[in-house]
């Protein structure tokens, strides 16, 4: 089963999914014992990672077909999945204590949508935490082609806050050693491309190799957005 921009685990190399579960990682300390939604799920395996801790978690996905997985791998006494749109949520105002949406925000035409949506579900002193891939300038054509827009850390901060009273802007990376930063930096003369032991870098320098990250390999830290691959949001009301 294909699902262009999604991470399916059963069929995803440990570390790949690691780099997308550190969000759920970092989201779950917000949802002990709280009303969860996480708008944009896929196939809803960070969901049921939230269930875990969380009251209740909502997955929802455009997707008929992603839905449908996650209800046959991830339903639990505590999730449910829903077919559904993150820029015209059919739930009552202020259902929610959490609500999450990782990587969903530059797929959209109407991100402004999603953000006043998620605003709108979430009670007061509610939280909402997004990521996006991190952008040196926003740009309405990006390379990948499922993408309608990718932010500067700026100017996704700029788009939260018409929403939101307080937005925390945090950076995801993979841990490396400095001798792999280095020789990552030698990408600018195109030596990934013609030599092969450049490819390998993570191994010879130290570093784990990608498809063997752990959650430990990644952190999300408060600020630290120069080489972050994510910006991640925690956004109040």
């Amino acid at each position: 089963m294909a699902h262009p921009e999604r991470i399916v685990p059963d069929e995803t190399p440990p570390g790949i999914v690691a780099l997308h579960l550190k969000r759920y990682d970092f989201v779950r300390g917000f949802c002990a014992g709280l009303d969860v939604l996480d708008a944009g799920c896929g196939v809803g395996y960070g969901s049921a990672f939230l269930a875990e801790t969380a009251a209740s978690v909502v997955g929802i996905d455009v997707s008929e077909e992603a839905i449908a997985y996650a209800r046959s791998r991830y339903s639990g006494s505590r999730t449910a999945f829903e077919v559904g749109d993150v820029t015209a949520l059919r739930f009552a105002d202020g259902t929610f204590d959490v609500v999450c949406s990782f990587e969903t925000l530059e797929h959209l035409r109407d991100p402004e949508a999603a953000v006043r949506e998620a605003a709108r579900v979430l009670r007061a002193g509610g939280v909402y935490v997004v990521s996006t891939p991190r952008a040196e300038r926003t740009c309405a054509s990006p390379e990948n082609p499922f993408h309608e827009t990718e932010y500067a850390p700026d100017d996704l901060a700029a788009l939260l806050g018409e929403r939101f009273e307080t937005v925390e802007l945090y950076g995801q990376r993979r841990v490396e050693t400095r001798r792999h930063r280095l020789v990552r930096q030698l990408d600018v003369l195109g030596l990934r491309r013609r030599v092969g032991f450049v490819r390998r870098a993570s191994t010879l320098t130290g570093s784990r190799a990608t498809t063997d990250l752990t959650l430990d390999d990644v952190v999300i830290e408060r600020g630290a957005l120069d080489g972050a691959s994510e910006v991640v949001a925690v956004c109040r009301l």
